[in-house]
């Protein structure tokens, strides 16, 4: 995984000023980004077979670049559209509702229900899967002869690592790279803006109210925290955990994230924060006193897709005076990358040589 420093170093735009280390780096990367193909001719694309490794530790091979992609989880279809290979998808599960044109996808049953029969009606050359699925449907789908490949990026490093591995199988490898380029420039931004601040306002997530359900340290919602500047006073939890009305009351947090939106269903919209501002043992705390019950959307500060960079501006600019660059109202879809997968390390290349001789 990358470091923090790594990471951000990408968002670097004048690479003329870039150090020796920084330039090395952005060259690992590209050969991280395109490395796991195996080339020897084939599609138009110049490529005729690929081998990768998924989080599930198993090799999975791709004839040439996949055609017809069904995804298992909303997260995945934001993730493939987000590279510019929507058009690829053939079916999607429940769920997938963004972008808009993911709801006129045919769907093959909820995130833990997927019906192995429309998968396999749905002919994909690759199905793009969580561990979530359950590894009996993964199995399942393996043995009815499909190319299944297992995704489960669980920090904001590991969704970066992530569109980089699906543009290099999807041969979408330059609007992968640009995508990241843009969503570290964004995060780097936000760090930028909040360097003057001296004060790390505590904060608690809650991610449903019957019984208190509090994000702990190993999740995307307190990283989300952690990078708006904030303080998680339940960092000491991992993961999910669920804490009494008292616990939460002692804890004082400053400002209180409660999830809503399409994630919580219709009725349940703003559940959480109703509660929250009308619980009366809830009025003790500062937070509710001065309005800072803060509403975030559920599929932004939960998916593991490049909306997360979303959640992270939203929450800056609302829990410190100064704040990240205002939020767009989405990441756009890339247009695809052409086959000219060498042109970029000829530009960095020639970029390191010009830096050397400047040097």
């Amino acid at each position: 995984m990358f470091g923090a420093e790594q990471r951000l170093s990408i968002g670097e735009f004048d690479v003329m000023e870039m150090s020796m280390k920084r330039m090395l780096f952005v060259i690992a990367l590209f050969f991280f980004c395109t490395g796991y193909a195996a080339a020897s001719g084939g599609d138009e694309r110049g490529v005729q077979m690929i081998s990768v490794t998924d989080c599930a530790g198993e090799v999975v091979v791709i004839e040439g670049y996949p055609e017809r992609i069904v995804s298992l989880s909303p997260s995945i279809t934001e993730l493939l559209f987000a590279i510019g290979a929507g058009n690829l998808i053939v079916a999607v599960s429940d769920q997938s509702d963004y972008p808009e044109e993911a709801l006129r996808i045919p769907t093959v049953g909820g995130f833990t229900t997927i019906s192995i029969e429309k998968v396999v009606a749905a002919n994909p050359d690759l199905v793009v899967a969580t561990p979530s699925n359950g590894e009996e449907v993964l199995s399942r789908l393996r043995a009815s002869g499909l190319t299944v490949l297992v995704i489960n990026p669980e920090t904001i490093d590991e969704i970066i690592e992530t569109i980089s591995l699906l543009g290099t199988v999807t041969g979408n490898d330059r609007a992968a790279h640009e995508l990241n380029a843009e969503l570290i420039r964004r995060i780097e931004k936000v760090t930028e803006q909040l360097a003057s601040s001296t004060h790390a306002p505590t904060v608690a997530h809650i991610v449903w109210h019957d019984p208190i359900w509090v994000s702990g340290s190993g999740t995307f919602q307190d990283e989300v925290i952690r990078t708006a500047g904030g303080v998680n006073v339940f960092a000491d939890m991992h993961e999910w955990q669920i804490v009494s009305l008292e616990e939460f009351v002692a804890a004082g947090p400053e400002f209180i994230l409660v999830s809503s939106g399409t994630g919580m269903g219709k009725a349940g919209y703003d559940a959480i924060y109703s509660y929250i501002t009308t619980e009366p043992r809830f009025q003790r705390l500062d937070a509710v006193k001065k309005n800072r019950v803060i509403l975030v959307d559920a599929d932004l500060i939960s998916r593991g897709g490049p909306r997360i960079v979303l959640a992270i501006e939203d929450v800056a600019n609302r829990i410190h005076p100064v704040a990240a660059e205002s939020p767009d109202t989405g990441v756009s879809s890339a247009e695809p990358a052409s086959g000219l997968m060498l042109m970029p390390l000829i530009a960095v290349v020639f970029l390191f040589a010009l830096g050397l001789k400047r040097d």
